[in-house]
């Protein structure tokens, strides 16, 4: 192990308060904790957590799953829980105060949590930087507040936190460390028993029940106009689980034309990869997509109180990550009325027969590839380590 900072204090035993809220937060704990045991083999781990932490030797006081609440009318439905659950995590991390709490992502949960700890004198890190570049900017003084670190996924937010004189490290995104430089297409679409030899457009509406309610029936209807003009393209939806797969075949069966369509549950970065252009909304997809090097079309509509809103709050030129990243609009982004089914059709056209831009976006996004891929496990749990040594000198 080349990190000089772990041999100094490996032999600690060091205890870590960690909170993670979802699914993916999860996962980035479990890579944090491996890469911690390497410089602290007799390390305790406590906090809550899911599975995958929890196969890392992790223990958690309370099942993960009762923080993984979608919309607000849920929240508000079990809001006396949550507030029990902060109670009781902050009650033990008071009594047997750890080394030092990382909160994962789940800002609104788990940086309350960091703010008391670190009133109470424990050090504390944010791991996975809240949009606050883009939206509600006056909440970096309340996060200044909060942590002794921010880690972030994406370098423009670090650059954000470096302006407003907050700890931070970049330490890269997960999905660039675990997703290839080069794609496997032939591949995935072996593996999901599509053609190999005809163009493919996968359809991204959303995971969510708004998203594909709003955005579902717009994507079909863009696809409907490509194959109009280029019958040969496939057409592919993931769908995340056995709700949205209903969802969207009740949208497909109410099309006034039939369109034959390949529905596959989960697998969306396959389905993705096996592609050779998305059409998606925005978010997390988009840099996934960006990752598999494939042409994308960003589409999005939101009802139209909320776009007005969201358009006086948003600080940001662009809405989708590949843009945010490379500072100019590589991916067309359509939203709200511009989001017709030929505009979107014939954008996804534009990227499926010019093959020179095809060619200039994969130059593009592989440069983007590398800047993301930090091994980001092993570059947090260094970032972490070092706080840990400065206060123990």
């Amino acid at each position: 192990m080349n990190d000089p900072h772990a041999a100094l204090i490996s032999n600690r035993k060091v205890t870590f308060g960690i909170i993670a809220g979802e699914a993916s937060g999860d996962i980035l704990g479990a890579g944090l904790v491996r890469s911690l045991r390497t410089r602290y083999p007799n390390a305790r781990f406590v906090g809550i957590g899911g599975d995958e932490m929890t196969a890392e030797g992790f223990r958690s006081l309370v099942p993960m799953e009762r923080l993984s609440i979608m919309g607000l009318v849920e929240v508000l439905g079990r809001i006396r829980e949550l507030f029990s659950i902060r109670s009781r995590l902050l009650s033990y991390f008071f009594a047997t105060p750890p080394d030092v709490v990382i909160g994962i992502d789940s800002p609104d949960f788990t940086l309350a949590i960091e703010r008391r700890c670190r009133e109470a004198g424990i050090p504390s890190v944010h791991y996975v930087s809240p949009s606050v570049w883009a939206w509600r900017q006056k909440r970096i003084f309340k996060i200044a507040k909060s942590v002794d670190l921010m880690l972030t996924l994406l370098p423009f937010e670090a650059r954000f936190y470096e302006e407003h004189q907050v700890p931070v490290v970049f330490v890269g995104h997960p999905l660039a460390d675990r997703i290839p430089i080069v794609p496997e297409t032939g591949k995935a679409r072996h593996e999901l028993g599509l053609d190999e030899n005809v163009p493919l457009l996968a359809l991204l509406p959303g995971s969510r029940a708004g998203e594909v309610e709003r955005l579902g029936t717009l994507f079909l209807e863009a696809a409907r106009w490509i194959q109009s003009k280029r019958p040969d393209v496939q057409l592919v939806i993931p769908c995340v689980n056995r709700e949205r797969e209903a969802q969207v075949r009740d949208l497909i069966e109410a099309l006034d034309v039939k369109l034959q369509v390949t529905i596959v549950r989960g697998r969306s970065r396959d389905v993705m990869a096996a592609s050779d252009v998305v059409l998606l909304a925005s978010g997390t997809a988009t840099l996934e997509a960006m990752l598999l090097k494939k042409p994308m079309v960003v589409g999005y509509r939101l009802s139209s109180v909320s776009y007005a809103l969201v358009s006086r709050l948003v600080k940001v030129p662009y809405v989708s990550l590949p843009n945010l990243l490379a500072k100019q609009p590589l991916v067309p982004e359509l939203l709200q009325d511009d989001a017709t089914p030929e505009s979107l059709g014939s954008a996804v056209l534009e990227r499926l027969e010019n093959q020179q831009e095809r060619d200039r976006l994969i130059e593009a996004f592989t440069e983007l590839h590398h800047t993301l891929r930090q091994d980001a496990d092993e570059k947090a749990a260094q970032a972490i380590s070092r706080l840990l040594e400065e206060r123990a000198r």
